[in-house]
């Protein structure tokens, strides 16, 4: 417990002391985000605020995990998915402030489909995983072929949710610390004859949690720095695997459910607009439609973190349930 709290409180402080720094190379490289035209009217003042804050946060929790010699195989799959992501997003951030367009969709889809699978295919290898842990119900096999392209369809998915969430100042950064939070608590927990206790993964998840409170520290409204999609992308894909080694896939539609309905919200906004040429919102994702009805954005970005807060106790409590078997 004791080194949990020391690499939260580490990440925290090293992001907090390096912030200011990186926030001020980002304006000398020029590196403001360009906001997109057809977005809220108010989000328009916010261009030019330095983007690739994420970067700071991946750079602090891989020094921090390589000084803790944490990596083991519960670690080294998250790690690598968070530095593989994040490649691609910074990429796609750079590109974002050149251009103000940002990387082919295409492209950004082949890269973390790559990412995923790899990380699907070492997971199922190495932990020998052919089905998937439904609460109350079991293992539910499915044979190791799918569980790798579920695992890496949800890979995919995650970091593209949290990307679309990472919409207002502060939203997706506070959002993730709830989520991250589940699965450290989920990650320290042992079951008699099941799951062992994975004390290094919690460390891992404990660094991240503490980065994240680091960048909000500049990322609340107004916001003086972006997280981009090199942490988006990045965070989110970690996310995913870290709930795959954790075997609470599934519980991840629980602990993420914000992040659910934020991908849900594109998803039903675009195939009713095609099917039917409405829009079932005002706009996606789901935070601008809370926009455009007049909520202001700090508002918006609490009551977020409320259901996350709420979302991420209900899930770590059905876990406890099922594996005391309630």
């Amino acid at each position: 417990m004791l080194a949990i709290v020391v690499a939260l409180l580490a990440a925290f402080a090293g992001v907090l002391l390096l912030g200011p720094i990186y926030i001020g190379l980002l304006q000398r490289l020029g590196f403001g985000k360009r906001i997109r035209s057809e977005g809220p009217e108010g989000h328009v003042g916010k261009s030019g605020t330095p983007t690739m804050g994420g970067m700071l946060l991946v750079v602090v929790v891989m020094f921090l995990a390589m000084a803790m010699r944490i990596e083991d195989p519960f670690t080294l799959t998250p790690m690598l998915a968070l530095v593989g992501v994040s490649i691609l997003g910074a990429i796609d951030d750079f590109v974002n402030v050149r251009t103000g367009v940002g990387v082919r969709g295409r492209f950004k889809l082949v890269w973390q489909t790559i990412v995923a699978l790899l990380a699907a295919f070492y997971i199922q290898r190495h932990f020998d995983i052919t089905g998937v842990d439904v609460p109350f119900a079991g293992v539910v096999v499915i044979g190791g072929f799918l569980f790798i392209l579920f695992v890496a369809f949800v890979i995919v998915g995650v970091s593209n949710a949290v990307n679309l969430t990472d919409g207002l100042d502060g939203l997706a950064a506070g959002v993730l610390i709830f989520s991250f939070v589940a699965y450290l608590l989920i990650a320290l927990v042992e079951v008699p004859g099941g799951k062992p206790s994975q004390p290094n993964l919690a460390i891992f998840c404990a660094l991240i949690i503490g980065a994240l409170m680091g960048f909000l520290w500049f990322n609340v409204h107004p916001a003086q720095l972006f997280m981009g999609d090199a942490g988006a992308l990045s965070l989110g894909a970690t996310l995913a695997v870290v709930a795959t080694i954790t075997t609470q896939l599934v519980l991840l539609a629980v602990i993420g459910f914000v992040f659910l309905a934020v991908i849900m919200s594109v998803v039903l906004q675009v195939g009713s607009f095609k099917l039917r040429g409405r829009r079932i919102f005002r706009m996606a994702p789901l935070q601008h439609h809370f926009e455009l009805l007049g909520w202001a954005e700090e508002k918006i970005t609490l009551r977020f973190w409320i259901v996350s807060a709420l979302a991420g106790l209900l899930g770590f409590s059905v876990y406890l349930a099922a594996v005391n078997g309630l």
